[in-house]
């Protein structure tokens, strides 16, 4: 046959060669994709997400420093809320207007509180916020992180009854409690703020899911590793073909040497006594 790597079984090396490689890119670029999501899930339906809300004591102790990784987090806690201490941060709600967070301690313990942010107010109504539950309270919300100085042009300088930002930092000086590092952003709370007040209070939505890509190294060492198999599929396939031209020449080579005929034998000369005679 004219063309040795074009016969049957030929052909079916080159197609298992061929389907293995592609095999291991399309995995390695699976697990490469994988890679680039968090290792965490991302909120992506607040009511699901508050349904499997984790005690916030088993993410943190009070005063203990809060870490980047469980920002967002969906928490719970369950106490009752110190009202007569209740501040107002300074605050733009989701459509851009001028307003305040309404902040208030939910003691969980003896000496201890959670951080939580109730809502939105307007400027014009600080004088009616709702007024919070009273008794046990259960609270659902996303574990945020201190805000800066950074947050909205800080300004050390507030009037009484208001916090420049929602930081322990500076809350540890107005309330006598130890608290927990962060905050949470209340979700839903049992029981519900009591109904008939002349103004509500403006939920804030939960937390947007991380934009940025985050890496997650095993499934990028899983990506190289299926790279690194298609590769050795190539580097097979090619030493196969390599080896079966080698041996098509060294057959070739072979068979020329022993067809050849032996050279003619030159003609024997005339000895001088012969010529004598």
């Amino acid at each position: 046959m004219r063309f040795p790597l074009l016969r049957p079984h030929w052909l079916g090396i080159h197609l298992v060669a061929l389907v293995a490689v592609l095999v291991c890119f399309l995995l390695g670029y699976w697990q490469y994709e994988r890679a680039q999501r968090p290792d965490r899930e991302t909120i992506t339906n607040p009511v699901e997400d508050l349904a499997s809300a984790e005690s916030i004591d088993t993410l943190l102790e009070p005063g203990q420093y809060m870490p980047q990784a469980i920002a967002n987090e969906a928490v719970t806690a369950t106490g009752t809320y110190d009202t007569g201490r209740q501040l107002l941060a300074p605050a733009l709600s989701p459509e851009g207007e001028e307003g305040y967070y309404v902040v208030v301690p939910l003691v969980v313990e003896d000496g201890v509180a959670v951080v939580v942010n109730r809502g939105w107010i307007p400027v014009d109504a600080v004088d009616a916020v709702p007024p919070a539950p009273q008794g046990e309270v259960t609270v659902r919300g996303w574990l945020q992180m201190p805000q800066n100085e950074a947050y909205r042009g800080y300004s050390p300088i507030v009037p009484e009854g208001q916090v420049a930002r929602i930081s322990s930092a500076l809350l540890v000086n107005e309330w006598p409690y130890r608290l927990y590092e962060g905050y949470v952003t209340l979700g839903e709370q049992t029981p519900p703020t009591p109904a008939g007040a002349d103004v509500a209070l403006k939920e804030i939505p939960p937390p947007d899911p991380p934009q940025e890509t985050v890496w997650n190294f095993r499934n990028l060492s899983y990506a190289a590793q299926w790279w690194v198999f298609g590769a050795a599929a190539i580097v097979f396939w090619v030493s196969l073909v390599r080896r079966e031209r080698e041996e098509q020449r060294a057959g070739r080579e072979s068979g020329g040497s022993d067809g050849a005929a032996a050279p003619t034998a030159e003609p024997a000369q005339p000895s001088a006594d012969a010529a004598a005679d």
